[in-house]
């Protein structure tokens, strides 16, 4: 096994710090339930990878990715995050209306992805680091593979193959009527964009959301939330300026604390109880972090806190 395989047998720390922080102060779960405000924002995201999804046909190969790189990069990896949100029912009252949200926001990224990610990300919260049920954690193929600085730079810009095709691989489930939907919505979406942007405008919102999620500032998070750079600490925060575009899922030891808060509520659990937060190891930068990860040789994809038996070889 090697060296950066972390274990663990202790039960998750974040129910335990829950139930001290709202005997400290009840008055957080006054901040409990769904927050609409962030819809406007949302639907002018969408309304611009659509319209650059138009107009890319005017732009040259090289400004084409340029532009999908650093603003559809953005701009998709935030729709993305918004789904994050809508998988815990926080932008409206009724479960149905986050789950049909979260499929018109995949129209601005081209593949339909909201469904499907619901299900397995209310498993990364129930059994966070467990190697059978939190599909979060890399294979152990992935974490025996990917070892030097080459090998986690492929890693890193094939994330979002590894990401959307592990729960398939190690986990897979049956589809639903609403996963089914999710699919369809995608399908004609990205045909009338054909139709009417030609080819290039359905790969623009397509190299959108993967670029967004390879080698990009925000996909920093990925690698910040739960991989170890402090050893028995699982979970980091981060508190900079791209949580303005991430509807704070970088305060993720809060979310992780308190997953019935919105994110624009987050930053208001920490001022409420900041001597829980303020003294915990967090990140600066996640460019920083995407830079440590990739240049520190003792970490690899399975730099992580695991629960659960491998079958290591």
């Amino acid at each position: 096994m090697r060296k950066d395989f972390f274990r663990s047998d202790s039960s998750e720390p974040h129910a335990i710090r829950r139930k001290k922080i709202l005997t400290a102060h009840p008055e957080i779960a006054e901040l409990f339930g769904a927050d609409s405000r962030p819809v406007p924002y949302v639907l002018m995201i969408i309304a611009s990878q659509l319209i650059l999804s138009y107009f890319q046909q005017y732009l040259s190969w090289p400004f084409f990715f340029l532009v999908a790189w650093i603003y559809g990069g953005a701009a998709s990896h935030a729709l993305s995050l918004m789904t994050h949100e809508l998988s815990h029912n926080l932008v409206f009252d009724t479960t149905i209306y986050n789950d049909y949200f979260g499929i018109f926001c995949n129209i601005g990224m081209g593949i339909p992805t909201s469904t499907m990610f619901k299900r397995y990300h209310m498993e990364h919260h129930m059994f966070q680091g467990d190697v059978h049920r939190d599909v979060d954690c890399p294979t152990e193929w992935e974490g025996k593979f990917f070892t030097n600085t080459f090998l986690k730079s492929i890693w890193l810009l094939l994330q979002p193959l590894f990401y959307s095709l592990r729960p398939i691989i190690v986990r897979p489930k049956d589809l639903r009527t609403l996963d089914i939907l999710n699919t369809m919505v995608i399908v004609i979406s990205d045909l009338l964009v054909f139709y009417l942007c030609g080819f290039r405008g359905v790969l623009y919102l397509v190299a959108s959301t993967l670029l967004g999620m390879g080698f990009h500032p925000v996909a920093g998070h990925f690698i910040a939330e739960h991989y170890v750079f402090v050893e028995g600490v699982e979970t980091y925060s981060y508190y900079g300026p791209l949580n303005l575009i991430c509807w704070n899922v970088g305060y993720h030891n809060e979310h992780h604390d308190f997953p019935k808060v919105p994110g624009w509520r987050l930053p208001m659990v920490r001022a409420i109880a900041p001597e829980f937060y303020d003294n915990l190891p967090h990140h600066k930068s996640w460019s920083g972090v995407l830079w440590k990860y990739l240049t520190n040789p003792t970490m690899g994809p399975y730099n992580r806190v695991l629960r659960g038996q491998l079958k290591v070889k």
